[in-house]
């Protein structure tokens, strides 16, 4: 259901705007407390703000731990799996936080990708047909102080051979 509104949305939108504005109000997202604040037009680049509220204020005063993994927990898949296009199957793996210091103010985590970094997952897929790629960042306050590290394990195949890994394993 979510891929048919996605591809009609792309009919009247930009990439860029269904991620800012549309992203924000799914029932998927808004409950995690992030909003989308920045995508740029080829969507390599995304900022996500995670403001301290009493949705996501915890017994300590400070911000859940669970708000921010869940703030930024779809956003490396979803860029890879309209960067990468469909011949593509992309899947979050695993997470990783270290949580450095209590979150008392408004998180921000930016993700993104280089155009030789696309290029280089491009390859390794048509070599080896399947692969996983870490991603690192620092989730960080707006004057740069880090709040925490979070690393993404994500599992990128060829689509053709994701298809046929599946049919062999239901036989």
């Amino acid at each position: 259901m979510y891929k048919k509104i996605y591809k009609l949305l792309t009919t009247l939108f930009k990439p860029s705007t269904i991620y800012k504005y549309f992203f924000n109000i799914s029932p998927l997202y808004i409950r995690t407390t992030g909003n989308i604040k920045y995508v740029s037009d080829d969507v390599h680049k995304i900022i996500v703000e995670i403001p301290l509220t009493y949705k996501n204020r915890n017994y300590s005063g400070t911000m859940f731990g669970g708000s921010i993994l869940s703030a930024t927990d779809p956003i490396y898949m979803l860029q890879l799996i309209h960067i990468l296009g469909n011949n593509y199957i992309v899947w979050d793996k695993s997470a990783y936080v270290d949580y450095i210091r209590p979150i008392n103010k408004k998180a921000i985590a930016v993700f993104e990708f280089q155009k030789e970094e696309i290029e280089k997952i491009k390859e390794m897929v048509k070599n080896d047909k399947e692969v996983v790629i870490k991603k690192q960042m620092n989730i960080t306050n707006s004057e740069g102080q880090i709040y925490c590290y979070l690393e993404k394990k994500i599992y990128i195949a060829d689509s053709q051979f994701y298809k046929a890994k599946l049919k062999s394993k239901t036989h």
